[in-house]
C-alpha cells in the first residue's frame, strides 16, 4: 500500500539567489523522495490551480486580484516578504489547488501527502511571513461549503503560530485550530487558536512529544473531525535558521508518527502539508522527507492508500 502524493514541477518558482526562502526545496524534495524509493511516479497527482470561486470562499476578490496583477502596496509586499513574479503567482494558485486535491485524496484513500502547503500566516485580506493565500484554510472552507465534510481539525506543528488560520476560523465551530509553536517566535502578535500550546525556547524532543501526546488524542475524541489537515513543518528542528526549539530528526519522526497514528487509529483521514523549514537545502530536504517516510510506514500499517 502507498498513499497518494501531490506535486507540480512549478512549485519551485525562481527567486533571487540571495532570498532566504528556500524555494528550490520543493523540486529537490520531489527528486529525493523518488531517488530514495519513498514515493513512486504512479503515486503522484498533478494539481490544477485553485478555482477562483473556491479561492473566494476565503480571500476576497480585491486582495487576490491585487496580488495576481502585482498591484499590492509596498507595505503589503514587504509584509509577505516575497517578490511578485509571474512564476510565484502561478505557483501560489497551484499550491492552494494542490492542498485541496490532497484533502480530497485523503478522504478517498485515508491518507495523502502534499509536497508543498502550510501557508498558515495568510489572513483573508492580507498575506504575511512568506504566505500569500492560506491553502489549508481555503481547503477547509471549500470542503465545508460543498458538504464534503462537516468537521475539520487543523493540526499545525510548524514552529510559528498559525495566526492566519486562527483568524480565518474564529467564528467557525466546524473547524478546530490546534497550534503547537515556539512562544517567542514569529508572529509577534498571536491570534488565538482553539487550542494553542506555546513552548519555551530550546524545548527538546521529550517535552515536545509529551505536549502533543497529552493533548491531541483528547482533541480528536472531543471534536470528532472527519478530516485532519496536518502542517508538518520541520522548523522546530534544532538547526533551523528561523526556529527556536531543539528537536532532532528523530524527534520530528516520532512527532509525525504520533499524529498519524492517533488519527488513523480513529479512522480519521489525514492530509499532510510540508510547512516551514529554513536551512541549507541538503539537510532541509531530508527533514521534509520525514513525513513521507512516516506516511509510507503508516499507510502500510493501516492498509491505506493505493493498492500496488
Amino acid at each position: 500500500m502507498s498513499c497518494p502524493v501531490v506535486y507540480h514541477p512549478r512549485y519551485s518558482a525562481e527567486l533571487p539567489s540571495t532570498h532566504r526562502f528556500p524555494m528550490a526545496k520543493f523540486k529537490l524534495l520531489h527528486n529525493f523522495l523518488l531517488e530514495q524509493g519513498l514515493i513512486e511516479p504512479k503515486q503522484i497527482h498533478l494539481p490544477i490551480s485553485i478555482a477562483r470561486r473556491d479561492l473566494e470562499r476565503l480571500h476576497p476578490q480585491n486582495y487576490h486580484e491585487a496580488f495576481s496583477r502585482d498591484q499590492l502596496t509596498r507595505p503589503e509586499r514587504r509584509r509577505i516578504g516575497l517578490p511578485t513574479t509571474s512564476g510565484l503567482i502561478q505557483r501560489t494558485w497551484l499550491a492552494v489547488g494542490g492542498t485541496l486535491l490532497t484533502a480530497r485524496l485523503a478522504l478517498q484513500h485515508g491518507l495523502a501527502c502534499h509536497l508543498a502547503g502550510g501557508t498558515h500566516h495568510a489572513h483573508p485580506e492580507f498575506g504575511s511571513g512568506f504566505c500569500i493565500f492560506n491553502d489549508c484554510a481555503v481547503t477547509a472552507r471549500v470542503l465545508l461549503h460543498n458538504k464534503e465534510v462537516e468537521r475539520i481539525l487543523i493540526v499545525d506543528l510548524d514552529v510559528h503560530q498559525g495566526d492566519g488560520s486562527a483568524a480565518c476560523f474564529q467564528d467557525e465551530e466546524r473547524v478546530t485550530t490546534f497550534s503547537v509553536h515556539a512562544t517567542n517566535n514569529f508572529p509577534l502578535q498571536k491570534v488565538g487558536s482553539d487550542i494553542d500550546i506555546p513552548l519555551p525556547d530550546r524545548t527538546d524532543d521529550a517535552l515536545y512529544l509529551a505536549a502533543i501526546g497529552d493533548r491531541l488524542p483528547e482533541v480528536l475524541d472531543e471534536r470528532c473531525p472527519q478530516l485532519v489537515l496536518f502542517n508538518a513543518g520541520v522548523d522546530p528542528h534544532r538547526d533551523d535558521r528561523l526556529g527556536r526549539l531543539n528537536l532532532s530528526n528523530h524527534g520530528l519522526l516520532m512527532r509525525d508518527r504520533l499524529v498519524l497514528d492517533a488519527c488513523l487509529r480513529r479512522q480519521i483521514p489525514v492530509a499532510t502539508v510540508i510547512g516551514g523549514g529554513y536551512d541549507t537545502l541538503g539537510p532541509l530536504v531530508k527533514r521534509h522527507a520525514i513525513i513521507f517516510r512516516v506516511a509510507r510506514e503508516q499507510a502500510r500499517l493501516f492498509g491505506l492508500g493505493i493498492t500496488p
